[in-house]
């Protein structure tokens, strides 16, 4: 026996494409559900891993200026070990000078090094603060950043544990969702789309409820109902822009009161009720 030929979106009549599209609402906001299900993790998840990565380039970044520091620190006690040298080797030279001229420039230049070591020495003094409050922030930060992995490990397990619990779930409503959207024409399901993204509860296609539109609730006169309810031409919200179909078409019950026969108005019955 040949198969069946699927069916050309564009060949469905306007209730079977309303019908249609209200089992994609359906099944999308069942995928919905399941995303609140998971609350706030991702974004959760998201923001400690930014901070986690912000924590590590700072503290990278701090123990690279300590690095800067320490060699800092280094240089200035050679330059004072040089200098110290310096000043050994012009006392000596004192000992063995010729006239006053000589012993006056030794003189100098032993003053000129004792500034030099002096304002190392100060120098180091400034560096090694610097470098103790640095390794501070380092410490510090550390201390952060591992209270902040054993957040994300922690919410990582419970996002992890939603997942699992609903992946097949939502596996199975994806494509079933796909399914669907292969028989919705492209205009139709493109403009389905942009209501669902703009309306803040997802929902692109509403059902009457009470004669209001099931999604902003706003009441829709008698006659656009009829319109509604015939399921000729596809008829949206002039409140909220959402698709609107009949009760009916999405498989709910309305339950009707009985109305009340309107009292007697003839002039016969207003006689019989006054014999009465």
């Amino acid at each position: 026996m040949a198969r069946e030929a699927k069916k050309d979106p564009n060949e469905l009549t306007v209730e079977q494409k309303l019908k249609t599209l209200f089992q994609l609402q359906t099944m999308l906001s069942k995928i919905d559900e399941i995303k609140t299900l998971r609350g706030e993790l991702p974004l959760e998840v998201q923001d400690l891993e930014d901070e986690i990565a912000g924590l590590s380039t700072r503290i990278d970044k701090i123990k690279a200026e300590v690095d800067e520091l320490k060699a800092a620190i280094a240089g200035k006690k050679v330059e004072i070990e040089t200098a110290k040298a310096s000043v050994e080797k012009y006392k000596s030279q004192q000992d063995n000078v010729r006239n006053n001229r000589e012993y006056d420039f030794l003189t100098k230049e032993i003053e000129f090094q004792t500034l030099e070591i002096e304002l190392c020495e100060k120098r180091i003094k400034e560096y090694s603060a610097d470098k103790e409050e640095k390794e501070g922030e380092v410490v510090k930060n550390e201390q952060v950043l591992d209270e902040r992995k054993k957040d994300l490990e922690q919410k990582k397990g419970e996002l992890d544990e939603i997942i699992s619990e609903t992946k097949q779930e939502e596996e199975k409503l994806r494509d079933k969702a796909k399914d669907l959207e292969t028989k919705i024409e492209p205009r139709l399901l493109q403009s389905f789309k942009r209501i669902r993204k703009n309306s803040r509860n997802g929902l692109g296609i509403v059902y009457v409820q009470r004669d209001a539109c099931g999604g902003c609730f706003n009441k829709i006169p008698p006659q656009r109902q009829l319109d509604i309810r015939s399921r000729k031409k596809v008829i949206v919200c002039e409140y909220c822009g959402r698709i609107m179909i009949d009760p009916e078409l999405a498989g709910v019950q309305i339950e009707h009161k009985a109305e009340e026969a309107p009292a007697p108005t003839t002039k016969r019955a207003i006689r019989r009720k006054s014999a009465e």
